[in-house]
């Protein structure tokens, strides 16, 4: 479990825990979902509604799609040093069938990744210019038992 002294990147963007969940909304007139959270007016053309309620998102999902980030981020983005190439992933989530970016979890790369894994959401800790404990970010890890 995540220490609580170390804050997320993005705060109301998830929770931490051992069950972590993305925070979205959901329109109550249509039902639409939405990641980030939308709190103005609903964005399907068939819906005029401005009220959303706070939801947790599911925490797992199908991977779509993915790509290998070879190459050190710009600022204000903070990569550990030396910088190493990591993994994102495009995940379906199983209830809500949006597809939500995120990095795959340290020590996963693209040779271990195929379109159609079951994946799960943790959160895991990643650098920070003005914090040494770094801050808590979402990331995408394959279940227990998937394999490419």
């Amino acid at each position: 479990m995540m220490s609580e002294a170390i804050k997320p990147v993005l705060d109301g963007w998830f929770t931490t825990g051992d069950k972590p969940h993305l925070l979205g909304s959901q329109c109550a007139n249509c039902k639409t979902y939405y990641f980030p959270k939308l709190e103005s007016f609903c964005r399907n053309p068939d819906c005029d509604s401005s009220q959303f309620a706070i939801v947790e998102l599911s925490r797992t999902g199908t991977l779509w799609s993915f790509t290998n980030a070879c190459y050190k981020p710009p600022e204000p983005y903070v990569a550990a040093e030396p910088f190493e190439p990591y993994a994102i992933a495009a995940v379906e989530l199983a209830k809500e069938k949006m597809v939500v970016l995120g990095q795959v979890v340290t020590g996963v790369g693209v040779e271990q990744l195929k379109a159609g894994l079951k994946m799960e959401l943790v959160v895991e800790t990643v650098p920070d210019a003005d914090d040494p404990a770094g801050k808590l970010v979402w990331k995408w890890k394959p279940m227990a038992g998937e394999a490419a």
